[in-house]
């Protein structure tokens, strides 16, 4: 029989078991702070039917959508987790109470060109907000304090959230009567940290065909100089002149004003015009926030507030504001860059006990027993090997402590617990063994993932 070369498709993250163990690190941080806004978790069908994935249609969606036939089934893979949420809340509305409030954090799949740091199958971490016909701006406003809280919790101390709001730009581009053209225009701004501002304005000018004198007053208007205090009194010249920029006005001053009631420090957060976000069910408030020392590395959690999540499945009116964090790419970059601790416990136990001989299998497995009833993650090494291979197996594998038991051990009802990084070893009863792990322990169990 003729062996095939084992090997993952390009595109696809496949993690060594240290890695593995940080990105579980990662998901569970993200669950753990969600959750402290009072966000459920929910799960979705990675496969459902193409019709409802591809209900809006068109676009890069459909060319990079995986689809195939299963029987007379057209049947699609998810390439986010938004679309599954319309579905659901429309499926399961009469059971839903609103607001509803949920997170869920699983794998997409895009057939894009797979690249540096980008996947064509990756985790996605959204948090989405959902009304039953209107959504108070509150909404709008706790989510920096999710984001915040979110990267802190990580480990991440550089970092700021830039905010703005589409109805300000919409507002300002119905004043100079370019309402036909502005998504066009707001696709444009959204690429302005790509390309620069030279070609932004080329693009206005040329392919849009906006006016030299509107494009530039267009430039001057995203690109107004200070902090978000000017920035907001720059934008009070303009009010009076439309409704809808008066509207998201007020809308992003309310999210700046109760930053601090949030627990958002000022110095994490930014009103930033040029935040538009291209996707056109984008309404209201925007976000996108960026690592301060890697400008280059773009938007790390992006999303903002839509009027009618579900229009194209029910025609109940279901406003919403949610975000997502790209996980795998967000992960690849980080250890690229180095922040990920060392610190981590990234073993697969934080203790192994090895029985010397068959003789101490059974007080070697009561001994693990009273470990794991301590909450230390115990493996029982029971393969028969010598005892220096076992131990270069605890070493091997990072396990910070081996508790050995031989005939003696067994008989006194004790271990011999070895510090694997110190090289020291004591005897000890189980009970007091597992308190002097849990002790040794604690700082690194409460560590940040991320670190530099």
């Amino acid at each position: 029989m003729a062996r095939i070369k084992p090997h993952t498709l390009s595109g696809f993250m496949e993690l060594l078991p240290a890695d593995e163990m940080r990105m579980e690190r990662f998901l569970d941080t993200l669950r753990r702070s969600y959750a402290l806004y009072g966000f459920t978790p929910l799960d979705t069908p990675v496969i459902e039917a193409a019709d409802v994935l591809l209900a809006k249609g068109g676009g890069e969606t459909e060319k990079q959508i995986y689809r195939f036939m299963k029987g007379d089934t057209d049947l699609a893979l998810r390439f986010d987790l938004t679309v599954p949420l319309a579905k659901y809340v429309a499926l399961h509305y009469g059971e839903l109470t609103f607001p509803f409030r949920r997170f869920q954090i699983g794998k997409v799949y895009r057939g894009e060109r797979a690249q540096r740091g980008r996947f064509r199958e990756f985790y996605q971490a959204d948090i989405d907000v959902i009304g039953d016909g209107k959504l108070d701006i509150m909404n709008e406003a706790e989510i920096p304090a999710v984001i915040y809280r979110t990267f802190t919790a990580l480990g991440l101390e550089r970092f700021v959230i830039r905010v703005n709001n589409r109805k300000v730009l919409n507002g300002f581009f119905a004043a100079l009567d370019l309402t036909d053209r502005a998504g066009d225009v707001m696709r444009t701004i959204d690429k302005l940290d790509k390309i620069g501002p030279d070609k932004v304005e080329a693009i206005l000018t040329g392919e849009l065909g906006v006016d030299p004198d509107r494009a530039r007053r267009i430039m001057e208007f995203i690109s107004c100089p200070g902090g978000t205090e000017d920035k907001l009194a720059f934008l009070e010249q303009y009010r009076g002149r439309n409704e809808t920029f008066d509207a998201g006005l007020t809308e992003l001053a309310t999210v700046v004003e109760y930053l601090g009631a949030f627990g958002v420090p000022r110095e994490y957060f930014a009103v930033d015009l040029t935040i538009a976000r291209g996707l056109d069910y984008y309404t209201g408030t925007v976000y996108e926030t960026t690592l301060t020392d890697h400008p280059e590395i773009g938007s790390i959690c992006s999303g903002g507030r839509y009027d009618n999540l579900a229009a194209y499945y029910t025609d109940k009116t279901l406003p919403g504001v949610g975000i997502a964090i790209g996980v795998t790419r967000l992960f690849y970059v980080l250890q690229e860059q180095g922040m990920l601790s060392e610190d981590v416990l990234t073993a697969p136990a934080e203790a192994v006990v090895i029985p010397m001989d068959r003789e101490c299998v059974a007080a070697a497995v009561r001994c693990a027993t009273a470990l794991r009833d301590a909450g230390i993650r115990t493996q029982v090494y029971f393969e028969d090997r010598k005892f220096k291979q076992k131990i270069a197996y605890a070493d091997k594998a990072g396990i910070p402590f081996s508790l050995i038991i031989g005939g003696n051990e067994a008989a006194a009802g004790v271990v011999g617990l070895k510090d694997m990084a110190a090289g020291e070893q004591e005897t000890l009863s189980p009970e007091a063994a597992a308190e002097k792990i849990n002790l040794a322990l604690a700082e690194r169990r409460a560590g940040r993932l991320i670190s530099g």
